[in-house]
C-alpha cells in the first residue's frame, strides 16, 4: 500500500484505538424552591359573650373582598393558605346574593337571614345583608384620583408591575373629561410622573404609565406624604378624593412606625382623602405593612 494511502488511514486507525469513554453525565441539580415570603397579619377570634351582658354589637362595613382571590391562588396552586390569609368577611363580601334594592328613594335597604350554625344547631347564625342604591357611573362625580405605585426592585416581578400597569391602562378607559388623575412613584426616592390630568387625555396617561420601571429600595413613608399633597392641591369639593397606593407592600425603607402611618391615613380620612391598597405578586406580599395603611 502506498504511504500516501497509510498516512490518510492513521487518523481514523487512532480514532478507532480510543478507549470507550465511561465518563457519566450529572444530571442539572433540582431548582431550589422558591422562598414564600408572604406575611399577613395575625387574627385573633372573638371570644363569645352573653347577649344579655352585651345586648349592643358595632361592626364596621367591610368591603373588602381579597381574601376569596387570594385563598384560590394557594389551593389552585396545591397549596394550603396561611392562617391568618382567611378573612371571612371578605370572603363573605366576594360574591353577589341579589339582595332587594332600595326602594322609595332610600339610600340602602337591608335584609337579614337567621339559621341554626352547621357547626352547631344551638347556635344561629344572622347574616345581614346591605345593599346600596345603584348609581350609573355618568352620575358619579368627578373624581381626583391619585395612584401612588411602588416602582422598587421588589416590583421587578412579572404579576407585580407589568400586571399593574395593564390594570392601570385599564382603568384609564373609564375615566371622565371631569376626572383628574394623577401618578406618583416611590422607591428609593419619590416623583410626580404625571401631574393632575383630565381623564379624557388617555394616551398621555397611557404613555406615563408605560414608562414606569422598577429598581431601588422602598421609600413608603415619604410616597405616602407626596401623594397626599398631590391630592390636596387638586381637592374637588363634593368629588371623589382618593389615593390608591399600588405595591406588594414591602416597605422596607423609611416606615418604622405603622401606628404614626396610621393617624397620618386616618387624619387625611376626616379631610375628606381617602387610601386604598392594591397588592401586587406573590412570595413577597407584606399585607402586615399594606394593610394596616388603610385601616
Amino acid at each position: 500500500m502506498p504511504s500516501s494511502a497509510l498516512a490518510r488511514q492513521a487518523p481514523a486507525a487512532a480514532l478507532m484505538a480510543l478507549p470507550e469513554s465511561r465518563g457519566m453525565i450529572m444530571p442539572a441539580p433540582p431548582a431550589a424552591p422558591v422562598e414564600n415570603r408572604e406575611t399577613y397579619q395575625t387574627l385573633s377570634d372573638n371570644p363569645i359573650v352573653q347577649a344579655a351582658e352585651y345586648p349592643v354589637s358595632t361592626f364596621s362595613i367591610d368591603v373588602d373582598t381579597g381574601s376569596y382571590s387570594n385563598l384560590r391562588r394557594y389551593l389552585t396552586s396545591g397549596s394550603l393558605p396561611p392562617v391568618d390569609a382567611v378573612r371571612v368577611e371578605e370572603m363573605i363580601n366576594y360574591f353577589r346574593y341579589d339582595d332587594p334594592a332600595p326602594r322609595d328613594g332610600q339610600p340602602f335597604a337591608v335584609r337579614t337571614e337567621l339559621a341554626p350554625a352547621p357547626w352547631n344547631g344551638k347556635h344561629l347564625l344572622l347574616r345581614i345583608g346591605i345593599n346600596a342604591r345603584d348609581v350609573p357611573t355618568t352620575a358619579l362625580p368627578a373624581a381626583n384620583l391619585v395612584f401612588l405605585v411602588d416602582v422598587s426592585g421588589s416590583m421587578d416581578a412579572p404579576d407585580k408591575l407589568p400586571l399593574l400597569q395593564s390594570s392601570l391602562t385599564l382603568l384609564t378607559r373609564q375615566l371622565r373629561a371631569q376626572d383628574r388623575i394623577t401618578l406618583v412613584t416611590y422607591a428609593g426616592s419619590t416623583a410626580v410622573v404625571l401631574p393632575p390630568t383630565p381623564g379624557n387625555q388617555q394616551a398621555r396617561i397611557v404613555q406615563a404609565i408605560d414608562s414606569l420601571q422598577s429598581g431601588g429600595g422602598t421609600a413608603g413613608a415619604s410616597g405616602i406624604e407626596l401623594a397626599y399633597r398631590a391630592a390636596q392641591q387638586s381637592y374637588l369639593r363634593g368629588g371623589i378624593n382618593r389615593i390608591l397606593l399600588a405595591t406588594d407592600g414591602d416597605f422596607n425603607v423609611g416606615v418604622t412606625d405603622f401606628d404614626t402611618l396610621k393617624g397620618m391615613v386616618a387624619e387625611k380620612r376626616r379631610f375628606g382623602v381617602a387610601l386604598s391598597t392594591l397588592g401586587f405578586g406573590t412570595g413577597n406580599y407584606n399585607d402586615t405593612q399594606a394593610a394596616p395603611s388603610t385601616d
